[in-house]
């Protein structure tokens, strides 16, 4: 942690291209759209920009002459940010929801959290199950396995076993994720 009390450094859109006058390079490597790529002098380049009335901006620092091109920057930037908005909305959240069980559940109570699995799966989230031994009800393992193995069993037509019953500690787990529609 630090002592100090400044704020930590974070990089601005600004920073992440060179732009115009904050080239370092004496020659680059313009693209031009419709041509093909010509290596000029930076300042070439920045006269070209001008009379265009836009930006040089360095796409590629690192090659060997760093490759430029010629656009509104602040055009770029908002296309950018929009691009990656569309992307972050596209992504898909996949939240893990549980299910607990007794070693000697009743049916009733199965066939209920059952239908919620069911529910669960159905919306595309991950399932959890698991049977939590209390004292000395861990003398009953193999009640929970039953009951894990009949739970998927009922479950294949909406999921798919990514865990087989393991014990962790006094719960038995098992993973399931929803089919692909």
């Amino acid at each position: 942690m630090r002592k100090d009390n400044r704020k930590p450094f974070v990089k601005r859109e600004e920073d992440q291209h060179r732009i115009n006058e904050k080239i370092m390079a004496r020659e680059i490597r313009l693209i031009m759209d419709g041509a093909e790529p010509i290596v000029i002098s930076t300042a070439e380049a920045m006269k070209m920009a001008e009379e265009q009335d836009v930006d040089l901006v360095e796409i590629s620092p690192n090659a060997n002459p760093p490759v430029c091109k010629l656009m509104d920057y602040r055009k770029f930037l908002y296309n950018q940010k929009r691009k990656e908005k569309e992307l972050k909305a596209k992504q898909s959240k996949v939240e893990l929801k549980e299910i607990r069980f007794g070693p000697n559940t009743d049916e009733h109570d199965f066939n209920f959290k059952l239908a919620h699995a069911r529910k669960f799966l159905e919306q595309g989230n991950k399932l959890k199950a698991y049977v939590f031994f209390r004292g000395r009800t861990i003398v009953f393992k193999d009640r929970g396995e039953i009951l894990l193995l009949k739970f998927v069993t009922e479950l294949e037509d909406v999921g798919t076993v990514e865990q087989l019953p393991k014990l962790e500690g006094k719960r038995m787990i098992i993973m399931i994720n929803p089919k692909k529609k």
